[in-house]
């Protein structure tokens, strides 16, 4: 039968964990899980026999394909003794058996530690840098694309590529054969892991407001990646911040786009389609979250003033904006600062502003210098605050002018029939 929606999302990291730990390569895990679920396919359209478990039939697949290449090298090294020998380590033997050549899978399913959690403690090693960490992360566990890491890095897409060779690589040479931290060593990675999965949700929610079905749906793994997290760390606040803030979000997606699939602006959501079971979920992460002061605790406390907000008129902007202060103090962020603008200029124009603050004026020149020389992603957030900005106080006629570029070269379609609804509508 074919692989149905969130199988593959299920089986992918079990298969690379298992691999990682008989072969010992993080790379050669994600180069062999590859192989063995392209045979997959293939033995489904030549009409064999159906597969009752991806994860164990890959495995097996790509333990055999890894065994008989590592006896070809070995073949190959003692015919030919005179071949440099490669700079990271020669692959374990396949006869090895020995703790140093696989990890102990067993003692680890026993301590209960998901297999995507396994894997994003392996990449978010100390012994990486931690642009390589994310990188690596991101592209092996959290399976997003160079171009989506790229874009959420703000670097170009070679840059991306390069770091994610140089970091496995890196690892390679560091560590050795493959091996998941020990319970303290994964407590000094979280922080990072806990960044690779929030990179995970934001360019879900960037960049796929309305997913077609369960195997486009990077947010909902996300989620369960956050599930995970919460069941080894349940009382870490920025943990339970972190999957409040991916539960309402994903709680209110619902209200993003219209029938046409055209995104809508904040004031024009009907919020009676949120996710009411999925936002009280949030809330009360949220609310264990706020007794933290980390980042996702602010972000959380937020994301819950948004939520319970009725409407977008009587949303507490003036708070809003005190949070995002804080957090551009913790997280000093380029988008942080665009979504602090914009709460200001929202708290502006509701007349809200309770202490001497920036004008709008003031906003909209510190948006302009983001847009100008900020990275891709603020860039574009900054264009389109902007450009609502003119809307909102008037400038019709500017405002369609700045809605008309944008369409031409925004790449999300929901976003990109937005930007075209409102350049088409008359002042």
């Amino acid at each position: 039968m074919p692989l149905g929606s969130g199988e593959f999302e299920e089986a992918w990291p079990r298969i690379v964990r298992a691999l990682a730990s008989f072969t010992g390569s993080l790379d050669d895990a994600e180069e062999y899980a590859a192989e063995a679920v392209a045979r997959a396919a293939a033995h489904e359209r030549s009409g064999g026999r159906p597969i009752e478990s991806y994860a164990a039939w890959c495995t097996s697949v790509a333990k055999r394909a890894w065994l008989d290449d590592a006896r070809r090298r070995t073949v190959e090294r003692r015919l030919a003794p005179d071949l440099a020998r490669p700079e990271v380590a020669v692959a374990p033997d396949p006869s090895d058996t020995s703790d140093d050549a696989a990890m102990d899978a067993d003692a680890l399913s026993r301590e209960g530690l998901d297999d995507r959690l396994a894997l994003l403690f392996v990449a978010c090693d100390e012994a990486l840098s931690p642009a390589s960490r994310m990188v690596l992360a991101l592209r092996v566990v959290c399976g997003l694309t160079i171009p989506e890491i790229a874009g959420h890095l703000g670097v170009q897409e070679t840059a991306a590529a390069a770091r994610l060779t140089r970091a496995k690589r890196a690892l390679a040479e560091a560590r050795g054969a493959f091996h998941v931290p020990e319970a303290a060593e994964r407590e000094r990675r979280l922080p990072v892991v806990l960044a690779c999965v929030a990179g995970m949700f934001t360019v879900a929610h960037r960049t796929v407001l309305d997913p077609a079905d369960a195997l486009a749906d990077t947010g909902r793994q996300a989620l369960s990646i956050a599930d995970a997290l919460v069941a080894a760390f349940p009382r870490d606040t920025e943990v339970r911040g972190l999957r409040a803030v991916v539960r309402l979000g994903l709680a209110r997606r619902p209200g993003r786009v219209d029938g046409t699939g055209t995104a809508l602006a904040l004031d024009e959501v009907d919020r009676s389609r949120w996710d009411r079971e999925l936002l009280g979920a949030g809330l009360d992460d949220a609310t264990m979250a706020v007794s933290g002061d980390g980042r996702f605790a602010i972000e959380a406390a937020i994301a819950g003033l948004h939520s319970i907000a009725p409407s977008f008129d009587r949303t507490d902007w003036a708070r809003i904006v005190e949070l995002y202060g804080a957090l551009e103090q913790r997280w000093p962020s380029p988008s942080v600062r665009v979504a602090r603008l914009v709460a200001t200029a929202h708290s502006l124009l509701a007349d809200q502003q309770t202490q001497a603050g920036p004008s709008l004026a003031e906003v909209e020149r510190e948006l302009a210098s983001l847009e100008t020389h900020g990275p891709a992603y603020a860039s574009r957030d900054a264009a389109l605050a902007l450009a609502d900005l003119e809307w909102r106080t008037g400038r019709r006629e500017h405002a369609a002018q700045r809605y008309r570029g944008l369409a031409e070269v925004i790449e999300v379609e929901p976003l990109r029939r937005f930007c075209l609804r409102r350049a088409l509508t008359p002042p």
